[in-house]
């Protein structure tokens, strides 16, 4: 099934019910991976050699184990031949699924889309480069049977990635652990098994500002850790640079923290203090002991300060402005120009898919 011309928006205006869920669901005594729909939702930009693996790893781990597959690619305006090589795939397989961007709009917006049209009992994320190895899902679905909601990968060692990027990602999860009211776990990526209550209660969020991991970890549900070592990348280079992992950060940090605001406001109030001080002191010096107050590096270099900090604090605060004009733009999160094997919606062309 090819359809053309969908449009995306805020997720709450289509959450409901619908009878075309997996052909069999978990039983009422638990839930049984053999007896459910498993979704595989990959995220795609620009990994054209990866595709065909992964397929190949996914189907040979997962398949004997659940009662039903469907893997679903988001391919994110890639520009090589993924796309072909996924439909080549479909065509082959029907199982295998695709929702295609009209233009590149971020590996968050990808993933927040793959959960939208996702229609499995249990949902499976997992980036299509191959560092994250399928082999650790049959262990994800364990836990999922045991009753756990969240089941996410914690990476022991990342192998191939720089020691400059391993030491900033660290920190990073240190801090917006620290920063937010958000429990992130550490060392974690988007690798990770949901079930669908918590796929439900994803759609409901409507932000435009998307930190896919942190979201998840905001909406609650039993969760537990599967340890993993993670592999380097099968082929290609990796799509997230260093400023795109500095957007991401803020992302994070902004979208679930008041505490930059708070510092702001705690250090104007200590730097105002210590200004009082300062006047008091001299004023003293002056008025009362007659003692002169040569102070004119020490003027230039107050002033170099205060007008540092003034202007980062300025931009931390533009941060927090500019994602609240995004946010009252009211923007759909993201446009697909194709989808193949995806059921129609409802209402037709150009509206969204029924909730599942």
């Amino acid at each position: 099934m090819k359809r053309k011309g969908l449009m995306m928006d805020n997720p709450v205006s289509w959450a409901g019910s619908s009878p075309e869920r997996g052909k069999t669901g978990p039983t009422e005594k638990g839930r049984k991976a053999s007896e459910s729909l498993l979704t595989v939702v990959v995220p795609v930009f620009n990994e054209e050699g990866n595709i065909v693996p992964l397929y190949r790893r996914l189907v040979s781990v997962v398949e004997p184990l659940v009662g039903d597959l469907e893997i679903l690619f988001v391919d994110d305006g890639s520009s090589d031949g993924s796309k072909n090589d996924i439909a080549g795939l479909h065509r082959e397989d029907p199982r295998v699924k695709l929702v295609s961007f009209t233009r590149n709009f971020g590996h968050e917006m990808a993933t927040s889309a793959g959960l939208h049209f996702a229609r499995g009992d249990a949902v499976v994320i997992i980036d299509a480069d191959l560092q994250d190895p399928p082999e650790v899902i049959p262990e994800m679905l364990a836990r999922w049977e045991e009753g756990y909601d969240v089941v996410y990968g914690k990476r022991l060692e990342r192998a191939g990635e720089p020691v400059l990027k391993r030491a900033s990602s660290r920190l990073f999860y240190r801090l917006i652990r620290r920063l937010t009211e958000v429990d992130i776990p550490e060392d974690t990526g988007d690798f990770r098994l949901i079930d669908r209550e918590v796929v439900r209660r994803f759609r409901l969020l409507s932000e435009r500002n998307r930190f896919v991991r942190a979201e998840i970890a905001w909406l609650g549900g039993r969760a537990i850790e599967v340890p993993y070592r993670r592999e380097p990348r099968l082929e290609g280079k990796t799509k997230y640079s260093s400023w795109k992992r500095l957007r991401l950060a803020l992302d994070g940090i902004t979208s679930f923290s008041s505490v930059p605001l708070h510092i702001m406001s705690l250090l104007g109030f200590v730097m105002l203090f210590i200004s009082m001080v300062a006047i008091l002191v001299v004023f003293v010096q002056k008025i009362f002991f007659g003692i002169p107050v040569p102070g004119y590096a020490f003027l230039v270099i107050s002033l170099f300060l205060l007008n540092g900090v003034e202007i980062f604090f300025i931009g931390l605060l533009g941060e927090y402005v500019g994602r609240m004009y995004r946010e009252v733009q009211e923007r759909p999160l993201y446009l697909v120009s194709e989808t193949l094997g995806i059921q129609e919606a409802e209402g037709g062309e150009g509206t969204l898919p029924r909730d599942v």
